[in-house]
């Protein structure tokens, strides 16, 4: 039981902590300290549902119907852009912002933006549920599912460390440069990652 859940726990690690969309959303909503339980609670609690559906073996219908993959990428890319471009106009914006300035988030917009970063982004079915989900299938019974426990728990410490972490960095982002750097960057991932997803889904 021990082995398939630190297996899980580390394939889960190795897959959540790549820089994306998802973990710059949850670093900016850490350093403004707005709704940051429900955001790292929502987005893990996403991926741990995601996980156990691979778990329980239903990555064949992702593999079956190519076309939900296909209108999945092209919301993303559209959001993404869209998110992208919002993030660049408050870098370029000359006042940039300071801690607490600005129209703040409501949790309605909060976990809304937070499913769209999860579930428009179609590598999160490729790496949930048919790669974490066709590795689970080397276990059975219990062992099986202390493999997904373990590669769940590890979304619910990324995201937590991710979003309570980042309030180490606030004094840097007193100063409104900061924050125009940091929109800066998520406006050039955020771009990365559309561009990454539509040469992907061309080569489908």
């Amino acid at each position: 039981m021990f082995i398939p859940f630190i297996t899980g726990f580390a394939i889960g690690g190795s897959l959540i902590v790549a820089i994306g969309a998802q973990n710059a959303f949850v670093l900016r909503q850490g350093i403004k300290r707005e709704h940051v339980f429900a955001v790292a609670l929502f987005c893990a609690a996403s991926d741990a549902t995601l996980i156990a559906l691979g778990v329980a073996g239903l990555g064949f219908l992702i593999e079956r119907v190519p076309g939900l993959v296909t209108v999945v990428t092209l919301f993303g890319i559209v959001f993404l852009l869209a998110y992208g471009v919002m993030a660049a106009r408050r870098a370029l914006a000359p006042s940039g912002m300071a801690v607490g300035a600005g129209a703040p988030m409501s949790l309605k917009a909060a976990l809304s933006a937070c499913a769209a970063f999860t579930f428009l982004n179609p590598h999160v079915y490729l790496d949930t549920v048919i790669l974490v989900g066709s590795l689970a299938a080397g276990y059975t019974g219990q062992e099986r599912w202390a493999y997904g426990i373990g590669a769940s728990s590890a979304s619910f410490v990324w995201f937590f460390a991710l979003g309570y972490g980042a309030r180490v960095l606030t004094p840097l982002f007193e100063k409104p440069v900061a924050w125009r750097i940091l929109d800066a960057i998520i406006a050039l991932v955020m771009g990365m990652i559309a561009l990454k997803l539509l040469l992907w889904m061309m080569r489908r």
